[in-house]
Protein backbone atom coordinates (compact mmCIF):
# COMPACT_ATOMS: atom_id res chain seq x y z
CA UNK A 1 0.00 0.00 0.00
CA UNK A 2 1.41 3.72 -1.30
CA UNK A 3 2.20 6.04 1.75
CA UNK A 4 -0.49 8.12 -0.27
CA UNK A 5 -3.45 5.77 -0.06
CA UNK A 6 -2.81 5.14 3.63
CA UNK A 7 -2.70 9.19 4.20
CA UNK A 8 -6.05 9.43 2.21
CA UNK A 9 -7.78 6.67 3.92
CA UNK A 10 -6.92 9.04 6.99
CA UNK A 11 -9.02 11.45 5.54
CA UNK A 12 -11.86 9.30 4.64
CA UNK A 13 -14.15 10.86 7.14
CA UNK A 14 -13.46 14.19 5.93
CA UNK A 15 -13.55 12.81 1.90
CA UNK A 16 -17.15 11.87 2.94
CA UNK A 17 -18.69 14.74 4.40
CA UNK A 18 -17.37 16.92 1.67
CA UNK A 19 -19.19 15.02 -0.68
CA UNK A 20 -22.22 14.73 1.46
CA UNK A 21 -22.39 18.63 1.73
CA UNK A 22 -22.05 19.30 -2.02
CA UNK A 23 -24.88 16.45 -2.57
CA UNK A 24 -27.06 18.27 -1.01
CA UNK A 25 -26.47 21.49 -2.66
CA UNK A 26 -27.05 19.54 -6.08
CA UNK A 27 -26.86 22.91 -7.88
CA UNK A 28 -26.59 22.58 -11.70
CA UNK A 29 -25.43 24.11 -14.75
CA UNK A 30 -23.47 27.41 -13.99
CA UNK A 31 -25.58 28.11 -11.34
CA UNK A 32 -23.07 26.79 -8.56
CA UNK A 33 -22.68 29.43 -5.89
CA UNK A 34 -23.27 27.41 -2.70
CA UNK A 35 -21.14 24.40 -3.97
CA UNK A 36 -18.24 26.81 -5.49
CA UNK A 37 -18.32 28.50 -2.03
CA UNK A 38 -17.73 25.47 0.07
CA UNK A 39 -15.17 24.35 -2.48
CA UNK A 40 -13.44 27.64 -2.39
CA UNK A 41 -13.93 27.63 2.02
CA UNK A 42 -12.48 24.31 1.89
CA UNK A 43 -8.98 25.09 -0.81
CA UNK A 44 -8.24 28.06 1.61
CA UNK A 45 -8.61 25.72 4.65
CA UNK A 46 -5.80 23.75 3.24
CA UNK A 47 -3.78 26.38 2.98
CA UNK A 48 -4.79 27.56 -1.41
CA UNK A 49 -5.64 30.91 -3.12
CA UNK A 50 -8.55 29.07 -4.79
CA UNK A 51 -9.26 32.04 -7.89
CA UNK A 52 -12.45 32.27 -9.76
CA UNK A 53 -11.88 31.10 -13.77
CA UNK A 54 -14.66 32.09 -16.53
CA UNK A 55 -18.44 31.93 -15.02
CA UNK A 56 -18.26 29.74 -12.27
CA UNK A 57 -14.84 27.35 -12.36
CA UNK A 58 -12.64 27.63 -9.60
CA UNK A 59 -8.27 27.06 -9.92
CA UNK A 60 -5.59 26.52 -7.44
CA UNK A 61 -1.93 25.57 -7.40
CA UNK A 62 0.18 23.38 -5.70
CA UNK A 63 3.90 23.04 -5.85
CA UNK A 64 6.56 25.81 -7.80
CA UNK A 65 7.00 26.41 -11.11
CA UNK A 66 7.90 23.52 -13.16
CA UNK A 67 6.11 21.19 -15.20
CA UNK A 68 2.34 21.61 -14.47
CA UNK A 69 -0.40 18.91 -14.55
CA UNK A 70 -4.05 19.73 -14.41
CA UNK A 71 -6.39 17.69 -12.32
CA UNK A 72 -10.03 18.65 -12.91
CA UNK A 73 -13.42 17.31 -11.31
CA UNK A 74 -16.90 18.11 -12.21
CA UNK A 75 -19.11 20.01 -9.76
CA UNK A 76 -22.48 20.35 -11.15
CA UNK A 77 -25.25 17.84 -10.51
CA UNK A 78 -28.23 16.87 -12.86
CA UNK A 79 -32.46 18.68 -12.92
CA UNK A 80 -34.25 15.24 -11.48
CA UNK A 81 -35.61 14.77 -7.98
CA UNK A 82 -33.58 12.11 -5.92
CA UNK A 83 -34.76 8.90 -4.94
CA UNK A 84 -31.60 7.48 -3.46
CA UNK A 85 -33.42 7.12 -0.18
CA UNK A 86 -29.99 8.44 1.80
CA UNK A 87 -30.20 10.51 4.37
CA UNK A 88 -28.30 13.14 3.04
CA UNK A 89 -30.14 13.32 -0.29
CA UNK A 90 -30.79 16.35 -1.92
CA UNK A 91 -33.90 17.65 -1.52
CA UNK A 92 -34.28 20.69 -4.07
CA UNK A 93 -35.50 18.74 -6.94
CA UNK A 94 -32.08 18.35 -7.88
CA UNK A 95 -30.04 15.22 -7.68
CA UNK A 96 -25.74 14.32 -7.85
CA UNK A 97 -26.49 10.93 -9.92
CA UNK A 98 -24.00 11.86 -12.26
CA UNK A 99 -21.42 11.65 -9.74
CA UNK A 100 -19.99 14.91 -9.58
CA UNK A 101 -20.41 15.25 -6.02
CA UNK A 102 -17.72 12.63 -5.73
CA UNK A 103 -15.21 13.72 -8.12
CA UNK A 104 -15.16 17.16 -6.23
CA UNK A 105 -14.96 15.41 -2.83
CA UNK A 106 -11.71 13.47 -4.27
CA UNK A 107 -10.46 15.97 -5.69
CA UNK A 108 -10.50 18.23 -2.10
CA UNK A 109 -9.24 15.28 -1.06
CA UNK A 110 -5.92 15.23 -2.92
CA UNK A 111 -6.10 18.90 -3.04
CA UNK A 112 -5.13 18.35 1.19
CA UNK A 113 -2.55 15.14 0.38
CA UNK A 114 -0.89 17.38 -2.41
CA UNK A 115 -0.60 20.47 0.08
CA UNK A 116 1.47 18.03 2.84
CA UNK A 117 3.70 17.35 0.12
CA UNK A 118 3.79 20.61 -1.47
CA UNK A 119 7.94 20.37 -0.47
CA UNK A 120 8.68 17.87 -2.50
CA UNK A 121 6.77 18.25 -5.66
CA UNK A 122 9.53 19.28 -8.67
CA UNK A 123 6.65 21.26 -10.85
CA UNK A 124 3.17 22.37 -9.96
CA UNK A 125 -0.21 21.04 -9.88
CA UNK A 126 -3.20 23.07 -10.93
CA UNK A 127 -6.90 22.11 -9.80
CA UNK A 128 -9.80 22.52 -11.75
CA UNK A 129 -13.18 22.60 -10.48
CA UNK A 130 -15.56 22.56 -13.08
CA UNK A 131 -18.93 23.85 -13.96
CA UNK A 132 -21.93 22.87 -16.40
CA UNK A 133 -20.31 18.98 -17.36
CA UNK A 134 -23.58 18.18 -18.04
CA UNK A 135 -24.13 21.25 -20.47
CA UNK A 136 -21.23 20.03 -22.02
CA UNK A 137 -19.83 23.77 -21.90
CA UNK A 138 -18.07 24.54 -18.72
CA UNK A 139 -14.71 23.12 -20.03
CA UNK A 140 -14.46 25.65 -22.93
CA UNK A 141 -16.18 27.88 -20.69
CA UNK A 142 -12.97 27.50 -18.39
CA UNK A 143 -10.61 27.23 -21.55
CA UNK A 144 -11.61 30.35 -22.94
CA UNK A 145 -10.90 32.03 -19.80
CA UNK A 146 -7.36 31.12 -19.21
CA UNK A 147 -7.27 27.47 -16.79
CA UNK A 148 -4.89 25.83 -19.48
CA UNK A 149 -2.65 29.26 -19.22
CA UNK A 150 -0.77 30.91 -16.22
CA UNK A 151 1.10 28.68 -15.84
CA UNK A 152 0.37 27.02 -18.81
CA UNK A 153 -0.68 23.06 -18.58
CA UNK A 154 1.89 20.12 -20.05
CA UNK A 155 -0.86 17.54 -19.62
CA UNK A 156 -3.85 16.65 -17.43
CA UNK A 157 -6.37 13.97 -16.13
CA UNK A 158 -9.87 13.56 -14.47
CA UNK A 159 -11.57 10.61 -12.87
CA UNK A 160 -15.20 9.88 -13.58
CA UNK A 161 -16.76 7.38 -11.40
CA UNK A 162 -19.26 4.68 -12.44
CA UNK A 163 -21.40 2.23 -10.60
CA UNK A 164 -23.83 -0.57 -11.55
CA UNK A 165 -22.13 -2.43 -13.56
CA UNK A 166 -20.45 -6.12 -13.64
CA UNK A 167 -17.11 -4.82 -13.76
CA UNK A 168 -17.47 -1.09 -11.09
CA UNK A 169 -16.34 -3.06 -8.17
CA UNK A 170 -15.22 -1.08 -5.73
CA UNK A 171 -11.59 0.69 -5.62
CA UNK A 172 -10.64 -0.66 -9.17
CA UNK A 173 -9.40 1.41 -12.21
CA UNK A 174 -10.42 1.50 -15.47
CA UNK A 175 -9.09 2.67 -18.67
CA UNK A 176 -10.00 2.90 -22.44
CA UNK A 177 -7.33 3.19 -25.12
CA UNK A 178 -7.71 5.68 -27.90
CA UNK A 179 -11.02 7.26 -28.26
CA UNK A 180 -12.98 7.34 -24.93
CA UNK A 181 -16.31 8.59 -25.73
CA UNK A 182 -17.80 10.16 -29.35
CA UNK A 183 -17.98 13.89 -30.08
CA UNK A 184 -21.68 15.77 -29.57
CA UNK A 185 -22.96 18.00 -31.64
CA UNK A 186 -26.01 19.66 -32.51
CA UNK A 187 -26.37 21.37 -35.68
CA UNK A 188 -29.94 23.31 -36.31
CA UNK A 189 -30.68 23.69 -40.22
CA UNK A 190 -33.44 26.18 -41.13
CA UNK A 191 -35.09 25.89 -44.29
CA UNK A 192 -36.53 29.08 -46.38
CA UNK A 193 -38.68 28.61 -49.20
CA UNK A 194 -42.14 30.85 -50.01
CA UNK A 195 -45.68 30.59 -48.81
CA UNK A 196 -48.23 29.93 -51.20
CA UNK A 197 -51.21 27.71 -52.02
CA UNK A 198 -51.55 23.98 -52.48
CA UNK A 199 -53.74 25.10 -55.25
CA UNK A 200 -50.95 26.71 -57.01
CA UNK A 201 -47.76 24.99 -55.97
CA UNK A 202 -45.64 26.27 -58.70
CA UNK A 203 -45.46 30.03 -57.30
CA UNK A 204 -44.08 28.50 -53.83
CA UNK A 205 -41.23 26.93 -52.81
CA UNK A 206 -41.96 24.23 -50.66
CA UNK A 207 -39.80 24.07 -47.43
CA UNK A 208 -41.02 20.92 -45.86
CA UNK A 209 -40.30 19.18 -49.50
CA UNK A 210 -36.69 20.69 -49.44
CA UNK A 211 -36.17 19.60 -45.51
CA UNK A 212 -37.25 16.04 -46.86
CA UNK A 213 -34.74 15.36 -48.95
CA UNK A 214 -32.09 16.86 -46.49
CA UNK A 215 -33.07 13.82 -44.19
CA UNK A 216 -33.09 11.13 -46.73
CA UNK A 217 -29.40 13.15 -48.04
CA UNK A 218 -27.94 12.83 -44.58
CA UNK A 219 -29.34 9.48 -43.80
CA UNK A 220 -26.58 8.37 -46.73
CA UNK A 221 -24.14 10.06 -45.16
CA UNK A 222 -22.96 7.02 -42.85
CA UNK A 223 -23.53 4.77 -44.93
CA UNK A 224 -22.02 5.65 -48.25
CA UNK A 225 -19.06 8.69 -47.18
CA UNK A 226 -17.63 7.01 -43.30
CA UNK A 227 -15.39 4.10 -43.68
CA UNK A 228 -17.37 0.94 -42.25
CA UNK A 229 -14.45 0.57 -39.36
CA UNK A 230 -15.40 4.24 -38.03
CA UNK A 231 -18.32 4.89 -35.80
CA UNK A 232 -20.24 7.39 -36.68
CA UNK A 233 -24.02 8.82 -36.05
CA UNK A 234 -26.15 11.45 -38.39
CA UNK A 235 -29.48 11.55 -36.66
CA UNK A 236 -32.02 13.67 -37.15
CA UNK A 237 -33.90 14.31 -34.11
CA UNK A 238 -36.46 17.08 -34.94
CA UNK A 239 -38.24 18.55 -38.12
CA UNK A 240 -41.03 21.48 -38.05
CA UNK A 241 -42.87 22.64 -40.93
CA UNK A 242 -45.87 24.24 -42.16
CA UNK A 243 -49.18 25.42 -40.63
CA UNK A 244 -52.38 23.91 -42.45
CA UNK A 245 -52.63 20.73 -44.60
CA UNK A 246 -53.22 22.49 -47.93
CA UNK A 247 -50.71 25.09 -48.12
CA UNK A 248 -47.02 24.99 -48.96
CA UNK A 249 -44.83 26.07 -46.21
CA UNK A 250 -42.56 28.59 -46.31
CA UNK A 251 -40.33 27.72 -43.65
CA UNK A 252 -39.24 24.50 -41.90
CA UNK A 253 -36.26 23.64 -39.36
CA UNK A 254 -34.43 20.35 -38.45
CA UNK A 255 -32.62 19.44 -35.68
CA UNK A 256 -29.60 17.21 -36.30
CA UNK A 257 -27.14 14.94 -33.74
CA UNK A 258 -23.38 14.17 -34.89
CA UNK A 259 -21.70 11.44 -33.00
CA UNK A 260 -17.99 10.08 -34.31
CA UNK A 261 -14.46 9.21 -32.67
CA UNK A 262 -12.13 10.52 -34.76
CA UNK A 263 -11.26 14.65 -35.07
CA UNK A 264 -11.13 14.58 -38.97
CA UNK A 265 -14.41 12.21 -39.40
CA UNK A 266 -16.14 14.97 -37.21
CA UNK A 267 -14.85 17.92 -39.32
CA UNK A 268 -15.58 16.45 -42.56
CA UNK A 269 -19.20 15.51 -41.20
CA UNK A 270 -20.27 19.20 -39.97
CA UNK A 271 -18.74 20.39 -43.02
CA UNK A 272 -20.80 17.91 -45.31
CA UNK A 273 -24.29 18.71 -43.77
CA UNK A 274 -24.00 22.34 -44.07
CA UNK A 275 -22.82 21.50 -48.05
CA UNK A 276 -25.68 19.29 -48.19
CA UNK A 277 -28.28 21.20 -46.92
CA UNK A 278 -27.64 24.47 -48.48
CA UNK A 279 -27.01 22.40 -51.91
CA UNK A 280 -30.18 20.46 -51.90
CA UNK A 281 -32.44 24.41 -50.60
CA UNK A 282 -30.47 25.89 -53.98
CA UNK A 283 -31.43 22.55 -56.22
CA UNK A 284 -35.54 22.91 -55.15
CA UNK A 285 -35.07 27.52 -55.27
CA UNK A 286 -34.74 27.39 -51.87
CA UNK A 287 -32.36 28.11 -49.29
CA UNK A 288 -30.76 27.35 -45.77
CA UNK A 289 -29.25 28.58 -42.58
CA UNK A 290 -27.15 26.04 -40.86
CA UNK A 291 -26.44 26.80 -37.39
CA UNK A 292 -23.24 24.71 -34.88
CA UNK A 293 -25.57 24.55 -32.04
CA UNK A 294 -23.11 23.16 -29.49
CA UNK A 295 -20.70 20.59 -29.44
CA UNK A 296 -17.79 18.75 -27.88
CA UNK A 297 -14.66 17.17 -29.65
CA UNK A 298 -14.13 13.39 -29.03
CA UNK A 299 -12.36 12.62 -26.25
CA UNK A 300 -9.68 10.56 -27.07
CA UNK A 301 -6.84 9.30 -24.30
CA UNK A 302 -3.48 10.37 -24.97
CA UNK A 303 -1.27 7.06 -25.31
CA UNK A 304 1.91 8.14 -24.05
CA UNK A 305 0.50 9.64 -20.71
CA UNK A 306 -1.99 6.49 -20.70
CA UNK A 307 0.90 4.29 -20.33
CA UNK A 308 2.45 6.56 -17.14
CA UNK A 309 -0.76 7.26 -15.14
CA UNK A 310 -1.65 3.45 -15.42
CA UNK A 311 1.68 2.51 -14.54
CA UNK A 312 1.46 5.22 -11.55
CA UNK A 313 -1.81 3.41 -10.34
CA UNK A 314 -0.59 0.08 -10.35
CA UNK A 315 2.09 1.37 -8.08
CA UNK A 316 -1.00 2.35 -6.16
CA UNK A 317 -3.42 -0.79 -5.70
CA UNK A 318 -1.67 -3.72 -7.48
CA UNK A 319 -2.15 -4.11 -11.19
CA UNK A 320 -4.61 -6.77 -11.02
CA UNK A 321 -7.33 -3.43 -9.58
CA UNK A 322 -6.40 -1.79 -12.98
CA UNK A 323 -8.02 -2.79 -16.06
CA UNK A 324 -8.95 -1.99 -19.67
CA UNK A 325 -12.87 -1.22 -20.20
CA UNK A 326 -14.81 -0.79 -23.54
CA UNK A 327 -15.13 2.67 -25.58
CA UNK A 328 -17.95 4.79 -24.11
CA UNK A 329 -20.59 5.94 -26.65
CA UNK A 330 -21.55 9.04 -24.51
CA UNK A 331 -20.03 13.17 -24.77
CA UNK A 332 -17.95 14.03 -21.92
CA UNK A 333 -16.37 18.18 -22.14
CA UNK A 334 -13.27 17.19 -20.86
CA UNK A 335 -12.52 16.15 -24.49
CA UNK A 336 -11.85 19.94 -24.65
CA UNK A 337 -8.77 19.92 -22.21
CA UNK A 338 -7.84 16.83 -24.44
CA UNK A 339 -8.16 18.72 -27.58
CA UNK A 340 -5.66 21.07 -26.27
CA UNK A 341 -3.14 19.43 -24.27
CA UNK A 342 -2.20 15.37 -23.47
CA UNK A 343 -5.43 14.31 -21.55
CA UNK A 344 -6.44 10.98 -19.81
CA UNK A 345 -9.87 10.18 -18.95
CA UNK A 346 -9.51 7.34 -16.53
CA UNK A 347 -12.55 5.30 -14.73
CA UNK A 348 -13.16 4.67 -10.43
CA UNK A 349 -15.56 1.59 -9.36
CA UNK A 350 -17.72 2.86 -6.34
CA UNK A 351 -19.97 -0.09 -6.43
CA UNK A 352 -20.53 -3.39 -8.67
CA UNK A 353 -24.10 -5.34 -8.69
CA UNK A 354 -22.72 -8.23 -6.90
CA UNK A 355 -21.99 -5.76 -3.82
CA UNK A 356 -25.42 -4.13 -3.98
CA UNK A 357 -25.45 -1.28 -6.30
CA UNK A 358 -27.97 -1.60 -8.42
CA UNK A 359 -28.60 1.47 -10.08
CA UNK A 360 -25.96 2.90 -13.31
CA UNK A 361 -25.14 6.77 -13.18
CA UNK A 362 -27.65 9.06 -14.14
CA UNK A 363 -30.73 6.78 -12.52
CA UNK A 364 -31.98 9.29 -9.57
CA UNK A 365 -31.95 6.34 -7.32
CA UNK A 366 -27.82 5.82 -7.77
CA UNK A 367 -26.05 5.22 -4.62
CA UNK A 368 -21.79 5.03 -4.06
CA UNK A 369 -19.85 3.26 -1.94
CA UNK A 370 -18.27 5.69 0.11
CA UNK A 371 -15.27 3.97 0.64
CA UNK A 372 -14.14 4.31 -2.43
CA UNK A 373 -13.76 8.30 -2.30
CA UNK A 374 -10.11 8.14 -0.45
CA UNK A 375 -8.58 5.80 -3.30
CA UNK A 376 -9.76 8.10 -5.82
CA UNK A 377 -8.50 11.11 -3.90
CA UNK A 378 -5.09 9.55 -3.55
CA UNK A 379 -5.37 8.17 -7.40
CA UNK A 380 -5.44 12.10 -8.03
CA UNK A 381 -2.42 12.68 -6.07
CA UNK A 382 -0.76 9.70 -6.83
CA UNK A 383 -0.61 10.47 -10.63
CA UNK A 384 0.20 14.26 -9.87
CA UNK A 385 3.11 13.60 -8.12
CA UNK A 386 5.14 10.55 -10.03
CA UNK A 387 3.96 12.52 -13.53
CA UNK A 388 5.99 15.26 -12.14
CA UNK A 389 8.69 13.41 -11.07
CA UNK A 390 9.08 11.42 -14.14
CA UNK A 391 8.91 14.81 -16.25
CA UNK A 392 11.80 16.57 -14.02
CA UNK A 393 14.06 13.66 -14.61
CA UNK A 394 13.36 13.45 -17.97
CA UNK A 395 14.21 17.20 -18.70
CA UNK A 396 17.34 16.45 -16.07
CA UNK A 397 18.45 13.63 -18.46
CA UNK A 398 17.82 16.21 -21.45
CA UNK A 399 19.93 19.16 -19.84
CA UNK A 400 22.25 16.81 -19.60
CA UNK A 401 22.37 14.79 -22.88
Amino acid sequence: MSELLTQARELQEEIIQNRRAVHGFAEVGFELSKTRDFVAQRLREYGYEPKLVGRCGLTALAGRPGPTILLRADMDALPMAEESGEAFAAVNGNCHSCGHDCHTAMLLGAAKLLKAHEEELPGQVKLMFQPAEELLSGARDMVESGILEEPKVDAAMCLHIFTGEEYSRTGTFHYIRGCVNNSGDAIRIRVHGKDGHGSRPELSVDAIHIAAHIVLALEELVAREIPTAQDAVVLVGTIKGGTTCNSVAGSAELEVSVRTTGYAERNFLLGRIEEIARGIAATFRGSAEVEHWYGVPPLVNDDTLLESLVGYLAELVGWGEVRPMPKLSSGEDFAVIGEQVPAVYLRLGVGSREEGYDHFVHHPAMRVNEEALAVGAAAYAQCAVRWLEDRAKALSKGEQA
